[in-house]
C-alpha cells in the first residue's frame, strides 16, 4: 500500500505542477464566463432600431405605422409611389424600403423589400410577419370579426408541474431536471475519455522511454497501474472542484456586474423577440380600467421569459434532491472513470505507440459512446422503463446512465445501491484483468499484439 501512496503522490504532483494543467484550469472558467458575456456585450453594442422605409400605396396600415419598443425596426412614411419612395430611400439612411403596392385581399401580391445591401434573414422574417398579421386584421375587418374579441379567445397556459411524494407537493421544473441529467452525463462522458487517455499516454511513454524498466525493479505492475490510475484521477478530481469554485466566483461577478436578468435575457433573446407581439396582443385585449398595480406588474412579470425562466430554474432546483445528485455524481465520477481507467492503462502497455491503439480503442470505447448516444434519445424520455433501467445496472453503462435517471427520480433506493455496487465489482474485475495484461504487456517491445494474445497474458504465470 505504500508504494501505491507513492506512486499515487508522483503522478499526481507531476502532473499538477505542469503549466498546462494551471493554464486549463484558470482558462476554462474564463472562456466559460466569455461565452457568457460576449453575447450579452454583443447585444448591448447592436441594440441600435434600424429603420425602414414603408411606402404604403396599398393604405395597408391606414396612416399609423406600427411600433413596438421591444422590435429592432422602427418604421418611418415616405411617399407612397414607388419612384418617389426610392429616391427618398436612396438619399435617407435607411436600413430598408417596405414597399407595399394596392393588392387583391383574396390573392395578395407585390410585396417588396428594397435594401442597399443584403438583408439579414431576422429583418426579412419580422418584415414578412408584420404584413401577415396587417393582412389578417384587414381580412377580418372584412369578414366583421372583432380581432379584440378574438384576443381575449386566444389562450396562453403556463403548465405547473409538481411532483407528489410522500413529503409533500415540490413545484418541479422539467427543463431544469434535464439540463441537469445533461451536464452530470456530458462531464463524465468527457472526463473518462480525457483522463483515460492520460493514462494510455503515459503508459505509452515509460514503455517507450524505457523507464518503467527501472520503475517495476522496485514495485509489482499492478501496484504500478493501480497507483497510476489513482493518481490521474484525484488530478481530475481537482481540476473539476477548481472549476467549479472558479465557475461561481465568475459568475457571482457577472451577476452584479450585469444583473443576472440581462444575462438571461440575453440568452433567451430569440424567444423574446418571438413571445412580445403575443404578449402585448393578450395584454391589451385582458386589461381593464380596474386592474389594480400589482396585478398589472404581476402580469409584466408572467410576460417576461427572463422572469419566467428565473423562477421556473428556482422551482426546478427547489425540487430536486440535490444531496444525492451530487453525491452520486462523484461516485459514478470516479467510478466511471476507474472502471474504464484500468482499460485504458492495458491497452496502453499492450502497444509501443498511439497509432496501435485504434484496434483496441473502439471495443473499449464503444459502450461508453453508444450509452451517451441512446440516453439523449430513449433514457431522456423514459427514464424509468426497461431500457434506462437496465444500463443503469450495467458496469459498462451505468455511470452515464444513471445520472440521466437520478434528477428525474423514481429511482428505487435499491437499484441505486445494486448499480453502484456492481461498479465496484466491475472495477475490481478489470483492474485484475488490465493487472493481468499489464505486467506483461509493459516488457514487451515491437510486436504487433493481437486480441488472442492479450487473452493468453491473462493467464501467463506470474
Amino acid at each position: 500500500m505504500e508504494k501505491i501512496i507513492l506512486i499515487f503522490q508522483r503522478e499526481y504532483l507531476t502532473r499538477v505542477r505542469k503549466k498546462s494543467f494551471v493554464i486549463m484550469t484558470l482558462l476554462a472558467p474564463l472562456l466559460m464566463a466569455a461565452f457568457i458575456v460576449v453575447p450579452v456585450m454583443l447585444s448591448q453594442i447592436s441594440s441600435n432600431q434600424k429603420v425602414v422605409a414603408v411606402a404604403d400605396e396599398g393604405n395597408i396600415f391606414a396612416g399609423e405605422l406600427p411600433t413596438d419598443p421591444s422590435n429592432d425596426l422602427r418604421y418611418e412614411a415616405v411617399p407612397a409611389q414607388l419612384d418617389a419612395a426610392k429616391a427618398a430611400f436612396k438619399k435617407g439612411k435607411y436600413a430598408a424600403l417596405l414597399y407595399i403596392p394596392r393588392y387583391d385581399m383574396a390573392e395578395p401580391k407585390g410585396f417588396r423589400i428594397f435594401s442597399k445591401e443584403n438583408l439579414s434573414l431576422n429583418t426579412q422574417i419580422s418584415l414578412e410577419r408584420l404584413i401577415n398579421r396587417q393582412i389578417e386584421a384587414a381580412r377580418m375587418r372584412q369578414a366583421g370579426l372583432d380581432k379584440a374579441t378574438l384576443d381575449k379567445i386566444k389562450a396562453d397556459v403556463d403548465l405547473e408541474t409538481i411532483n407528489l411524494s410522500d413529503d409533500g407537493e415540490k413545484t418541479s421544473s422539467t427543463g431544469v431536471t434535464t439540463g441537469i441529467a445533461y451536464l452530470c452525463a456530458f462531464l463524465i462522458y468527457m472526463f473518462i475519455f480525457i483522463y483515460g487517455v492520460q493514462i494510455m499516454r503515459g503508459v505509452i511513454e515509460e514503455k517507450t522511454n524505457r523507464i518503467v524498466e527501472v520503475v517495476i525493479s522496485s514495485v509489482k505492475p499492478f501496484q504500478l497501474m493501480m497507483g497510476k490510475v489513482l493518481g490521474i484521477a484525484a488530478v481530475g478530481l481537482t481540476q473539476l472542484l477548481l472549476w467549479v469554485i472558479l465557475s461561481t466566483a465568475v459568475t457571482t461577478g457577472l451577476a452584479s456586474v450585469f444583473g443576472a436578468e440581462k444575462v438571461v435575457a440575453a440568452r433567451t433573446g430569440q424567444l423574446q423577440q418571438a413571445t412580445a407581439p403575443q404578449a402585448g396582443t393578450v395584454a391589451a385585449g385582458t386589461s381593464t380600467p380596474a386592474a389594480s398595480t400589482v396585478t398589472a406588474t404581476t402580469a409584466k412579470e408572467k410576460e417576461n421569459p427572463a422572469v419566467k425562466i428565473q423562477q421556473s430554474f428556482v422551482a426546478g432546483l427547489a425540487s430536486i434532491n440535490l444531496p444525492l445528485i451530487i453525491g452520486a455524481f462523484l461516485f459514478y465520477f470516479l467510478g466511471g472513470y476507474l472502471f474504464y481507467g484500468a482499460l485504458f492503462g492495458a491497452i496502453g502497455s499492450a502497444v509501443d505507440n498511439e497509432t496501435d491503439t485504434q484496434q483496441f480503442m473502439l471495443p473499449v470505447t464503444m459502450p461508453l459512446i453508444l450509452t451517451f448516444v441512446i440516453a439523449q434519445s430513449v433514457i431522456i424520455r423514459d427514464p424509468n422503463g426497461t431500457v434506462a433501467t437496465w444500463m443503469s445496472m450495467i458496469p459498462f453503462t451505468s455511470p452515464i446512465a444513471m445520472m440521466m435517471r437520478l434528477p428525474f427520480g423514481g429511482v428505487p433506493g435499491w437499484q441505486l445501491l445494486l448499480s453502484m455496487a456492481l461498479l465496484i465489482l466491475g472495477f475490481l474485475l478489470t483492474i485484475w484483468v488490465a493487472a493481468r495484461i499489464y505486467r506483461v504487456g509493459i516488457l514487451m517491445y515491437g510486436k504487433k499484439v493481437t486480441y488472442g494474445e492479450l487473452s493468453k497474458w491473462m493467464f501467463y504465470k506470474a
